[in-house]
This record gives structure tokens, C-alpha cells and sequence, in this order.
């Protein structure tokens, strides 16, 4: 593990991130970071209790006059310094990413992090395009224009399966706003969004705009929401806490981000190509082991493509490659955890009795994974549409496959959860797919892809998916206030509408 990552060393100060340096928590309570590949134990550390958000906020506020202060020009630099940092550091940062979430390798090295400097590289650039209504003379006599300023302190909360990418889509637009923050990411996961705060000290950022906070959620995490000095929160995480977090910022008349859970449809049509349909399947419902709010949950194929559609999507699973996350021909690594591994093998386990399982369905007992918390791909079929397995997110490398006969009722039931974040649609007929997506219900959907994401374009959900967006210039409008500023062009001391208080028409 020293080889791979010198976590004990780098952390050896503590690992709270506050106003320019590390620091031990001051909750009392100590937390052990494992390798879910391997049950080794990492790092412990103290966790974050309530007055270490306070430090955190305190200096963030402190931060705010002059970060809001600089120009756009400024702060655009900084982060253009920042994502060369970023880049100089792609294996480190990497490497830390597989150790303490299990993630292949690869998809570290070839999603995660490059994901990341584009982002940083995208706000860079989105920093000098902060822009308003055109100034113009809307009443005739005054000359309105809109500003756009930073709102303040932002604290925000984000989770455990692609720690490095949600420490960017939080950070990133709200520092390139003029905003500072304090981001709070899962305690299971803590390296690579401290890493991320030490990167952007070393390009520039000023101490404070950046801090970070490893706690619980009930301690740390409630205390970040409910701050009166925190003006805005951004979540990313279960519907559950979710609605909790909401509760606590309303209290304090916060703005507020969800980006909640999914159940991401992947719907094809009897004229998809269905080599193409089963290799985005099975590649859409594995990536980071199925723990991704939008991977491919549930498949619903047209009968006549169905059983050849199960079939292929059964084999190539079996072909999958479980084993260590740093050996390059690992395909899939463990879960995050033995208690998430043990969820999701439960939902299987209890969909046994009103569906089917084609392949998958347990724990890997090779040599190397029995002691990780590995879960085999697996295909369910059989599954009715209210059933729990259909219904409820797993978030693990499990697909349901259910068929359909007309359009409609394959549109109805990819709309059939409560959730709406992401989706996808197979088909060769443009029709066909443009009917699909005008009446899907979700924030993203793909024709005949399912997974890539893009820095230009917005990510956020429909329905019980949240509100709000990441990444994209329309992220600016979570992290800025927009401000209406008015001008009188007449020099005229008593206005005509001042009769209306006082009077008569001259």
C-alpha cells in the first residue's frame, strides 16, 4: 500500500484542510480509511466535529472580500494554473482515487482524473463569461443592466463514489464565481478532495477559498448546512439524506443544490442495433461497479430483440475481469465497502423470490477477492415493473432486463420511478428517438450511448432526482446572485408616477 500511495505520511498532520493547511479534527472520534479491495486499513483519522466547520466557515468568510474582490481575469488564471497542477499530478491523484474507493485503475487514470482537469480547464475559461441581459432602456426612461456576483460562502456536501470528480463539479464553479467554500466529502473517501484543496494552494488560490471538512454527516455535515454564515449548499447523494438536508437549509432560508439518487432507464427499440445495445448495457449498468447515480439500472427491450438482447448481455458479463485495482487488466474492482457489498447482494438475494437471476448473484470466490468486497456482475430478469429490485436504487453492478411491446408503454415505464436523472434510448429511427426524448423524464438523456458526461453541457435530475445543476455555465446560476441595477436617464426631480403617491398630473 506504501508504494501505491503514502497516505500515513501525506496525512500525518491531520486530515482537515483549513485555511491553507492540515489539521486534526476535534470531534473525538477517530475514522479508519480501508481498501474495500483488500480490508487493509489505510489511514485513521479524527473527524471533524461541529468547531471545526466553524474554523472552516470562519475562514472561508474571512476569504470571501478578497477572492469575490479579484477580477474575473485573476481568477481565471488561478484556475487555469490549477488544472496544470492538476495535470503534473494525474498519476498520484489516480492512484489515491483506486486505493481508497476500489476503482480500477483505468477508469481512474482514463475517466476520473482527465474528467477532472477538463473541468478545471472548462471553469477556467467559464470565469471571464459571467453574463447578464443586455443593457437596454426596458421603461424608456431608466437604462437597466443585470450583474452577476458571488453569494458568499458556499457549503457543500459530496459522496463516496467518484470522490475526486464531485470535489471538482462542487469546487469549481463556485471559486470561478468568486465564491469560497467548504466541501465536506464522504469520510470513507477523504484523499483525493484534500489533495485537491492542496493543489489549487499550490497554484495560487488564496488560503480560505478552498477548505475541506472530513466528518460524519450527522456531526460535521448537518452543522456545514445549518451554518448561518453559509449562504448556499450543493448535495450530491441519496434522496433520503437528501430531503434531510433540506429540511435543515430551509430553516436558515438557504439556496440550495440536490443531486439525489437514480434508476436510470436504458430503453431500446426493436430496430436498435443490438451489438451496440448490449455493449453500452453492460459497459453503462458496471462502470465504477454500478455505484454511479446514472448508470443503466433497468433495461427495457422490445420483445422481438429481447431474448437476444438477455442472452448477450449475460455472456459478456461473464467475461468481465474482477481482481485488483492496480493491475491493468482488472475490469471491475470491489465495492465501496463489505456493508454496501452486503446490501446490495440482499436486494438480489431478495429479488430470488419473485424474479430471476441469469448470471451474477454472489460474492467472487477466486483467489485475491474473497477478502475484498467484490460482487459479481449480475443480470436479474423476470422482475415485475412495482418490484423492489426495479423500483429502488442499488447502486452495485446489478441490471434488470424487462420487456415491452408498443412505444408507448416502453416510454411509460422508463418513466415509471420516482427518480429522473439520467436515461437512454436505442433506436435508428430519429423519430422514434426524439419522441423519447421530449417525453422521458429526466435531466440527461443519450440515443444510443449511455455514460459520457461533458463540461459544456449541465448535469442534474427531474423529479425525486433533485433540482439544479452541475458542471456547464448553467452552474453559475446556483453559485451567483443575480442583481437587477437601474438607471434614471431623465434627471427629472419629480417623475410623472409620482402622482399615483402624491398629487395631481402636472
Amino acid at each position: 500500500m506504501g508504494n501505491r500511495f503514502p497516505a500515513r505520511d501525506r496525512f500525518a498532520d491531520g486530515a482537515q484542510f483549513i485555511d491553507g493547511r492540515l489539521r486534526p479534527g476535534t470531534s473525538g472520534r477517530t475514522h479508519a480509511v480501508v481498501d474495500p479491495a483488500t480490508g487493509d486499513e489505510l489511514l485513521t483519522y479524527e473527524l471533524a466535529g461541529a468547531a471545526d466547520v466553524d474554523a472552516a466557515v470562519a475562514a472561508a468568510l474571512a476569504a470571501f472580500p478578497g477572492w469575490a474582490g479579484a477580477t474575473p481575469g485573476e481568477r481565471s488564471d488561478a484556475l487555469h494554473r490549477f488544472a496544470a497542477v492538476l495535470a503534473e499530478r494525474a498519476a498520484e491523484f489516480a492512484a489515491a482515487e483506486s486505493l481508497q474507493c476500489g476503482k480500477p485503475i483505468k477508469l481512474s487514470t482514463e475517466f476520473d482524473v482527465p474528467g477532472t482537469v477538463e473541468n478545471a480547464a472548462f471553469f477556467a475559461g467559464a470565469a471571464r463569461h459571467l453574463e447578464g441581459a443586455s443593457a437596454g432602456e426596458y421603461s424608456g426612461d431608466h437604462t437597466s443592466y443585470v450583474r452577476r456576483e458571488p453569494i458568499g460562502v458556499v457549503g457543500s456536501i459530496a459522496p463516496w463514489n467518484y470522490p475526486l470528480q464531485m470535489a471538482a463539479w462542487k469546487i469549481l464553479p463556485a471559486v470561478a464565481a468568486g465564491n469560497t467554500i467548504v466541501l465536506k466529502p464522504s469520510e470513507l473517501t477523504p484523499f483525493t478532495s484534500l489533495m485537491f484543496a492542496q493543489a489549487a494552494q499550490e497554484a495560487g488560490i488564496p488560503d480560505g477559498v478552498i477548505n475541506i471538512v472530513n466528518g460524519a454527516g450527522a456531526d460535521a455535515g448537518e452543522r456545514l448546512v445549518g451554518h448561518p454564515d453559509v449562504v448556499m449548499t450543493s448535495f450530491t447523494g441519496s434522496t433520503a439524506v437528501g430531503k434531510r438536508v433540506a429540511e435543515i437549509a430551509t430553516a436558515t432560508v438557504k439556496r440550495l443544490h440536490l443531486e439525489l439518487g437514480g434508476k436510470a432507464p436504458f430503453l431500446v427499440f426493436d430496430d436498435a442495433d443490438l451489438e451496440a445495445a448490449v455493449q453500452g448495457a453492460v459497459a453503462g449498468a458496471l462502470i465504477n461497479t454500478g455505484q454511479d447515480c446514472t448508470a443503466a439500472t433497468r433495461a427495457y427491450v422490445q420483445r422481438p430483440l429481447y431474448d437476444a438482447f438477455v442472452s448477450a448481455v449475460a455472456a459478456l458479463m461473464e467475461t468481465v475481469r474482477l481482481g485488483d485495482p492496480f493491475a491493468p487488466s482488472t475490469d471491475m474492482g470491489p465495492l465501496i465497502s463489505y456493508a454496501h457489498r452486503d446490501r446490495v447482494a440482499g436486494i438480489v438475494d431478495r429479488a430470488r423470490g419473485y424474479a430471476r437471476v441469469v448470471t451474477g448473484g454472489a460474492a467472487p470466490d477466486g483467489a485475491g477477492l474473497a477478502e475484498g468486497a467484490y460482487y459479481r456482475p449480475t443480470l436479474v430478469v423476470d422482475a415485475a415493473q412495482d418490484s423492489e429490485i426495479v423500483q429502488s436504487e442499488i447502486f452495485g453492478p446489478v441490471l434488470v432486463v424487462l420487456p415491452f411491446d408498443s412505444d408507448d408503454e416502453g416510454i411509460r415505464l422508463a418513466n415509471d420511478t420516482p427518480y429522473g436523472l439520467a436515461a437512454s434510448v436505442w433506436s435508428r429511427d430519429v423519430y422514434r428517438t426524439g419522441r423519447a426524448t421530449r417525453e422521458i423524464k429526466a435531466g440527461c438523456v443519450w440515443v444510443n450511448d449511455h455514460i459520457p458526461i461533458i463540461s459544456e453541457m449541465p448535469h442534474g435530475g427531474y423529479k425525486a432526482s433533485g433540482y439544479g445543476k452541475d458542471m456547464s455555465a448553467y452552474s453559475f446560476e446556483e453559485y451567483t446572485q443575480v442583481k437587477h441595477v437601474m438607471y434614471d436617464n431623465t434627471a427629472v426631480a419629480r417623475k410623472d408616477w409620482h402622482r399615483t403617491i402624491f398629487g395631481d398630473r402636472l
